[in-house]
């Protein structure tokens, strides 16, 4: 089973995932990957191999669902209306860069302005660090869409794995069956 598939069954969505196509040819890809699971607000990182380097509680688009509203890419982050704040699913090209701060991150979707990167100082009235802290998975809605993670696991995991050079990122779907998600 190639380290992509096999990961996905450690998340238990394999038997879905193991029909569609894209994913089968990844396996064979040899770059390091990440998966977004929405229904449990996490980021899984792995290596090319198909190890887990780690797994940590994650911070996702305010608004649930599947797909961008049309409209909504390429505005500005602060012009985003509240429905357009989503995590979109789907199968992404990641390549590290910066933000405008200088910051490392990971960008999986750069026309869309969506990255993985640390949590970042944000007005006290939304709580990030409480939110990520929380089993509550409805605390953890409330990013313009980027995926947002502690910054110690940030720079012990995703740093060193995906931040080292072209990666894929897999953001599951939160409705959607898996398969019929697949691109």
């Amino acid at each position: 089973m190639c380290g992509i598939v096999a990961a996905l069954g450690l998340l238990g969505a394999a038997d879905a995932w193991a029909e569609a196509r894209p994913v089968a040819a990844d396996g064979r890809d040899e770059r390091p990957f990440a998966i977004v699971d929405k229904r449990e607000a996490t980021l899984s990182v792995y290596a090319a191999d198909g190890r887990l380097v780690g797994r940590a509680p994650a911070l996702l688009g305010l608004t649930p669902g599947d797909a961008e509203l049309p409209g909504s890419r390429g505005k500005a982050p602060s012009a985003l209306r509240l429905d357009e704040r989503v995590t979109p699913s789907g199968r992404f090209e990641a390549r590290p860069g910066r933000n405008l701060d200088g910051e490392r991150i990971v960008w999986f979707d750069y026309e869309a302005h969506l990255a993985i990167h640390r949590l970042r100082p944000a007005p006290a009235g939304q709580r990030r660090p409480q939110r990520l802290a929380s089993a509550n998975l409805q605390d953890r809605r409330i990013t313009l869409g980027c995926v947002v993670v502690d910054p110690a696991f940030f720079d012990r995991v995703v740093l060193p794995t995906l931040g080292a050079g072209p990666s894929l990122v897999y953001v599951l779907p939160e409705r959607a069956p898996l398969v019929a998600a697949a691109p």
